[in-house]
């Protein structure tokens, strides 16, 4: 079962969705099976898929480090599990929303009715029929609807990848850098649905982007620790003139994998940044190149002897004054120190874009932004700018709605 429902909300949520599907298939059948044989049998069929289902999801799981290939138990057994768990989570809160909408507006359309009957002159205005059926098959498509969009989101939406072209204007950038261009490639996470295949194409598109610098900015496994090697030889193909630099996310330090994530990635010719800096340079003019271990937060914690996100401890040293700054950060939530502090451009991931969003509708419904207001893509305050990449794998639900993977261009142009 993906982490995320071990939140007290949600796993309640999931529990009541589940007993309400239930109920509602158990209705329909009693509506269109007139034979009580046929619907305890097929009714019995259903519940035995269901819990087989579960079982070999959660109770039979194997046992492991987890598959870093797609196979089929993954594709036939997990991936439709966790698409029906997510989605009839989403569309049991859809329904509760319409529940909660209908009881807030009963009052008020009995008030109307009854003031409507009162006036003799009035047109009847009593829910018609073909009324009550058009409301019904709108309820019906909004509940509908998450299952859809779970379906898109997991087929089409986690591969739908987007090349972004960003400028970056910075006061403080030296001649010879303008038109300088980072490309930026975030969250990986490998596993089944991001396996190493993938990934090496993702690098052969960055690599065909002929960027200047390339630039990781974590999360590279997940929680099992196993699958490092084959990340780093993944990403090990990536090439870039001014070399390839990285940082490493929260979910490298709960793996605790962010020594040996440093150690392999070295040997591949690829620097991970922590609490250090290096000067790029280019025709006598530079540039400063900064990078931190995933910063703690009020909401989320990589450990102790992280950072505090809100404090930046010892980041200072790690600055230059007279040049551009640029800090590797895969928490977003270290913008508003780092702009203090004197960062002309973070570069963060970390939220997936809010991975489940609904940008379509606006950009505010994502998850992502009970976590931080940086969600996705370019930010700018008083003293720095930022940019949060959407990354390219997945945790949880293998699916993206509303927000697709993204490799990053950033051109640095002088202001």
């Amino acid at each position: 079962m993906p982490f995320v429902f071990g939140i007290p909300p949600i796993r309640i949520l999931f529990i009541g969705s589940q007993i309400y599907f239930l109920w509602r298939a158990a209705e329909w059948g009693k509506k269109h099976i007139s034979s009580s044989t046929k619907r305890l049998l097929l009714g019995s069929a259903a519940l035995a898929v269901y819990f087989l289902f579960f079982a070999l999801n959660t109770w039979w799981a194997p046992q492991g480090p987890d598959p870093i290939h797609m196979t089929l138990r993954e594709a036939l057994v997990s991936a439709p599990f966790l698409w029906w768990i997510f989605s009839s989570t989403v569309a049991f809160f859809v329904v509760i929303l319409l529940a909660f909408g209908r009881l807030i507006l009963t009052p008020f359309r009995r008030a109307w009715l009854g003031r409507a009957e009162s006036t003799p002159a009035a047109p009847s205005t009593a829910a018609t029929p073909s009324r009550r059926v058009f409301l019904e098959r709108t309820a019906t498509a909004a509940v509908a609807a998450p299952f859809v969009a779970g379906a898109y989101g997991l087929l089409y939406g986690r591969l739908n990848l987007q090349t972004t072209h960003q400028a970056i204007y910075l006061p403080n950038l030296p001649r010879a850098f303008h038109g300088f261009q980072i490309v930026q490639l975030s969250d990986i996470h490998i596993g089944p649905y991001m396996d190493e295949d993938e990934i090496r194409k993702y690098v052969r598109i960055a690599n065909e982007l002929k960027a200047d610098l390339a630039a990781l900015t974590g999360d590279f496994i997940t929680f099992d620790p196993s699958p490092q090697r084959a990340v780093v030889s993944a990403l090990s193909g990536l090439r870039a003139p001014y070399g390839v630099f990285g940082c490493l996310g929260n979910h490298d330090a709960w793996a605790d994998a962010e020594d040996s994530l440093t150690g392999l990635f070295g040997e591949a010719g690829v620097r991970m940044l922590r609490q250090q800096r290096v000067a790029l340079t280019a025709s006598g003019d530079h540039i400063n190149l900064a990078g931190i271990d995933f910063a703690n937060s009020r909401r989320m914690s990589a450990g102790y002897g992280h950072m505090s996100s809100a404090r930046l401890e010892g980041l200072e040293k790690l600055l230059e004054p007279g040049t551009a700054n640029i800090l590797l950060s895969h928490n977003p939530e270290t913008f508003d120190r780092a702009a203090q502090l004197g960062v002309d451009l973070s570069l963060a991931g970390h939220t997936h874009g809010g991975q489940l969003a609904l940008e379509f509708i606006s950009p505010e419904w994502a998850p992502s932004r009970i976590v931080t207001p940086y969600v996705a893509g370019w930010f700018q305050q008083p003293g720095g700018q930022l940019y949060v990449n959407r990354g390219i794998g997945t945790i949880g639900a293998p699916m993206r709605v509303g927000a697709p993977p993204e490799i990053t261009v950033l051109e640095l142009r002088r202001a």
